[in-house]
């Protein structure tokens, strides 16, 4: 029977229908029109690392009385998600993901109306980097632009949490002045807020910083970190006290192969070794935000800052081969030789620090470019084999581990047989040798305390 002809009404002395057939005709077509539904979709997008954000909690709930329709779904691998049989109505959608919190930001919701079969394509997104800042930083008084590290301090054993934990950063500033060269140690400081969010504005962007934070007694080590050209860093800390297990697994970065007896060490803690299938644990790791440094022969060496914690994921560390390093470098140097050779003749001038040129190393006759070393006074090979390592006279103690650069890059961790394998001595260009005080701002890593060596390839 059609929908009408059930309808009741009444008629006048005319005949005419009474007013009650049309209120109740125009309910019934309200009724009809709500139950009208279509597939509500769109997609959530990280703006900070610029990719799709998987397994946000997203979700749609009615804002009016038209409907009482609420649902719940998880964003895909692509950051796409859907709701099928959405009621005509106005609805409040947002989303819910681990990165809000660690960025300090509540959960992010917009409006969106369903009418007539018809729903908008709707993007959610984590806020830019520029946006970020601008919020965070401005709002404390920091000069606009200013980079921004930001993140959570948790518990390494809970995994909750920690409010109260010291967050600081430090960097080393140089400026030239006529009256020489001065050296200043900068630090930025911040308290964790309740949920664990802390935020440190203000720090060099690139560049490099040393991060630490502190809890009673309970600590992170000190970790180097890379802040990006965007200027936004997220950094999470863990703080706790005692040992837990690490584990992870080696491979090759070009591959995937995994790669067996590779060397794992925490830094200035236990040692492990990669098993045959490149997985490796370290059952002692002290808890908290670590550096986790990793060797292989024929790879370079791979550091990176990890969080040793209780239930932690395991780490996957990818390794670079010393020739797909070597081809990165050649083409970072040739994109501007010329200018660089200019610099490293303009530096050569200046008085501070000792030059090898190409001349001078061709006139050596070596086999191997750390036969070089003990040619050029304050520099020292010490130990045999692969424990050999090259030190140079320090500032604050006898002897130190000088930084080493490769056509501009600094090169973390090399060994003298690392050197050997990157950078043969018919292909140099020049070599610059640096003691603490004496290095242009380019060859100071922040906190350095020990010298530098620069080499410069064809």
């Amino acid at each position: 029977m059609p929908l009408l002809a059930a309808l009741p009404y009444s008629e006048d002395a005319t005949g005419r229908k009474g007013e009650s057939t049309v209120a109740t005709a125009a309910a019934a077509a309200a009724r009809a029109t709500t139950m009208r539904s279509t597939t509500v979709r769109g997609a959530v997008f990280d703006s900070v690392a610029a990719r799709p954000l998987s397994g946000a909690l997203v979700q749609l709930v009615s804002a009016d009385n038209q409907s009482e329709f609420s649902a719940t779904v998880l964003s895909d691998s692509a950051g796409e998600y859907a709701f099928e049989r959405v009621p005509d109505g106005r609805y409040t959608l947002g989303f819910f993901h681990a990165m809000l919190d660690s960025l300090g930001l509540e959960p992010i919701a917009r409006e969106v109306r369903v009418t007539g079969q018809a729903a908008p394509y709707t993007e959610l997104a984590i806020p830019s980097p520029a946006t970020l800042r601008r919020a965070i930083c401005e709002a404390r008084g920091a000069q606009s632009g200013s980079a921004l590290v930001t993140g959570l301090v948790r518990d390494a054993r809970s995994g909750n949490p920690l409010g109260g934990a010291k967050v600081a950063g430090e960097w080393v500033e140089l400026s030239f002045a006529k009256g020489g060269m001065s050296r200043r140690t900068i630090r930025r400081e911040a308290t964790s807020s309740e949920n664990g969010w802390y935020a440190l504005c203000g720090v060099p962007a690139p560049g490099s910083l040393v991060l630490f934070a502190k809890r009673e007694r309970d600590s992170t080590a000190y970790v180097e970190v890379e802040v990006p050209k965007t200027g936004f860093l997220r950094q999470e800390l863990s703080v706790g006290a005692g040992s837990g297990p690490l584990r992870g697994t080696a491979v090759s970065a070009a591959t995937g192969q995994p790669l067996p007896g590779a060397q794992v060490t925490i830094e200035r803690g236990p040692t492990a070794r990669a098993d045959a299938s490149g997985a490796f644990a370290i059952a002692d790791a002290p808890l908290g935000t670590r550096t986790l440094e990793v060797r292989a022969v024929g790879y370079y060496p791979e550091r990176r800052t990890v969080n040793v914690a209780e239930g932690a994921a395991p780490v996957r560390v990818a390794m670079q081969t010393y020739q797909s390093v070597i081809d990165t470098l050649k083409v970072i140097a040739n994109y501007d030789r010329f200018s660089r050779i200019e610099e490293f003749k303009e530096r050569s001038r200046s008085g501070l620090g000792q030059f090898l040129t190409a001349e001078a190393i061709a006139r050596r006759r070596v086999l191997f470019t750390s036969e070089l070393f003990p040619v050029v006074p304050g520099l020292f090979l010490e130990g045999y084999g692969a424990e050999q390592k090259l030190t140079m006279r320090g500032l604050t103690e006898e002897r130190c581990v000088p930084f080493v650069y490769l056509n501009g890059s600094l090169m973390q961790g090399l060994t003298p047989a690392d050197i050997d394998l990157l950078v043969r001595p018919e292909q140099i260009i020049g070599i610059e040798v640096y003691r603490e005080s004496q290095a242009p701002p380019q060859f100071v890593p922040p906190l350095a305390g020990c010298g530098s060596i620069a080499f410069w390839t064809r």
